[in-house]
């Protein structure tokens, strides 16, 4: 079933929420440790992000070193195959432009296809700035809008080098990435909410949001972006503070802000146990008033949150 239809057939606020794979060399059961904790709350679907390959030095016996590339959190494609096997519960697989070549996506495609997998979440992802070289423009997607290109073509039956592609039974149907505060390579608000307009003309079903701490800034953006002519449902990300050194992390890494009045409980708590209740307490108030503003529904970003997220759902669903 795709999403978009469970949204709208959706007589309440749904509940959804996003895993990491595990690390290379761990066990998918730190996976099912956390769907099981959240499984009470009845999740419309789980997304699960990708991840690049990344560079380390492998020292060798002559004293030198030789760079190699690892995949630190491999197995996108067989997690959501793993989630839906297990479950029965709608797995939403991350596909990403940075690291991973044209061909590279196909055969992701390809596979998802083979498993029944017709739910995608199409994002840039994070920049490769450790890969050596200039990407290669011709066999590599730059933007997520040239990512979403490559799918819409697959869906219509056309490979890379516009090869054929046959037994497509169910096209991809996908979400896309949206920013409260703006991407931070947007010049300023307007140019964004533009060129997010054409990702929903293009194809984009649903947005899910960035993380966010000021439901004023969700808001005004969701409403800027009904006065552009984009009426596709939006959800918002919520992901609680758990730890103190979110309070630097977290902007600083997904170019956000933290209202002061967060900012200054969290600066006040002895250690990690009395932030992560604050986090609860923030976060439980967070989606009550976005509840009460109509959103379709409510995805957290359970990364180093779990537990937290856990207790905030208990109090809203």
């Amino acid at each position: 079933m795709k999403i978009i239809d469970i949204i709208g057939e959706s007589k309440s606020p749904l509940f959804s929420f996003e895993i990491l794979p595990p690390l290379k060399g761990n066990s998918i059961y730190k996976v099912y440790d956390i769907i099981d904790r959240l499984l009470k709350f009845n999740p419309k679907f789980v997304n699960i992000t990708s991840h690049h390959s990344e560079y380390i030095y492998k020292p060798l016996p002559d004293g030198t070193h030789k760079r190699v590339s690892i995949v630190k959190r491999p197995g996108t494609v067989a997690v959501s195959a793993a989630i839906h096997n297990k479950y029965g519960l709608i797995p939403v697989p991350h596909i990403i432009c940075s690291g991973f070549s044209k061909e590279e996506t196909e055969y992701a495609l390809l596979d998802l296809n083979f498993l029944g997998v017709d739910n995608l979440f199409i994002v840039r992802g994070d920049q490769d700035s450790k890969s050596p070289g200039k990407v290669d423009k011709e066999n590599h997607n730059i933007h997520a809008s040239d990512l979403q290109h490559q799918i819409n073509e697959f869906n219509q039956g056309i490979g890379i080098n516009d090869i054929k592609i046959e037994g497509i039974e169910t096209p991809f149907s996908y979400g896309m990435a949206c920013y409260p505060e703006k991407h931070e390579e947007a010049p300023n608000m307007e140019s964004d909410i533009h060129y997010l307009k054409k990702k929903v003309e293009n194809g984009a079903d649903y947005l899910i949001s960035q993380m966010f701490f000021d439901n004023s800034k969700f808001l005004e953006f969701v409403k800027q972006c009904r006065q552009a002519g984009i009426t596709v449902p939006i959800l918002p990300g919520i992901k609680p503070i758990s730890k103190k050194h979110h309070l630097n992390l977290l902007p600083k890494t997904f170019k956000i802000d933290i209202p002061e009045e967060l900012a200054s409980m969290v600066r006040n708590c002895k250690d990690d146990a009395e932030v992560k209740q604050v986090g609860i307490e923030w976060g439980i108030q967070q989606c009550k008033e976005l509840i009460d503003n109509g959103v379709p529904g409510i995805h957290f970003y359970t990364m180093s949150a779990a537990e937290s997220v856990e207790k905030i759902a208990e109090k809203v669903f």
